[in-house]
């Protein structure tokens, strides 16, 4: 019996003890994963569709010009020839999208819509990226950046490169120190857009 209740004991106090410092890295590690491009499979089934396969491996919906339904299932996703499906709006909300996939962006020609939203991965360089993708400069509409922590006024100045871009909504992003600056720079270099800040 005493066997028993020393068993138990033990099982208690290791089930209260902090997460192994190897859990973290575990997840990093399968977020780095999920972001690997596949340039064979990018020509294999396209841009649209590979980037679809990404986006939802990582979390993210994408909805398809001409549906107004989101795609959330990685399993559901339409099949058809290639070129059929073409991405309209991503909402990356809560995803683990990261630089090192931003690749699958660069094929995407009628992108209107973009969240970034909860993303904890998304950061300078992935908006200084996803603003050099050409298509994405001529095609991007609406954008919104809330809660991504590593963005700071530099990241949000390169997106003064998506010249079509019509609203753009920043709010909770504590790295942005200079944001009346930062915010009358983009206005300057695009005229037409409209920002709408949440940022205190």
């Amino acid at each position: 019996m005493k066997l028993l209740v020393k068993t138990a004991q033990t099982l208690l106090s290791v089930q209260k003890a902090s997460p192994p410092s190897g859990c973290r890295p575990f997840w990093g590690w399968l977020n780095a994963v999920f972001n690997k491009v596949d340039y064979e499979r990018i020509k294999a089934v396209g841009p649209d569709r590979a980037a679809s396969e990404w986006l939802l491996r990582c979390g993210a919906k994408v909805r398809f010009q001409g549906f107004d339904r989101w795609q959330h299932d990685y399993n559901g996703l339409p099949t058809g020839p290639i070129g059929r499906y073409k991405i309209q709006a991503i909402d990356a909300t809560e995803s683990c999208i990261m630089y090192r996939g931003f690749d699958h962006l660069d094929g995407l020609e009628h992108v209107e819509e973009m969240k970034l939203c909860k993303c904890i991965y998304i950061e300078d360089a992935c908006l200084e990226r996803l603003s050099k993708v050409e298509k994405l400069q001529e095609s991007l509409l609406r954008m919104e950046l809330v809660s991504c922590g590593n963005v700071t006024d530099r990241g949000l100045l390169a997106l003064h490169h998506l010249r079509n871009l019509e609203r753009l909504l920043l709010s909770d992003l504590p790295g942005v120190r200079e944001k009346d600056k930062t915010v009358q720079m983009l206005r300057t270099a695009l005229p037409n857009l409209n920002i709408e800040l949440d940022l205190d």
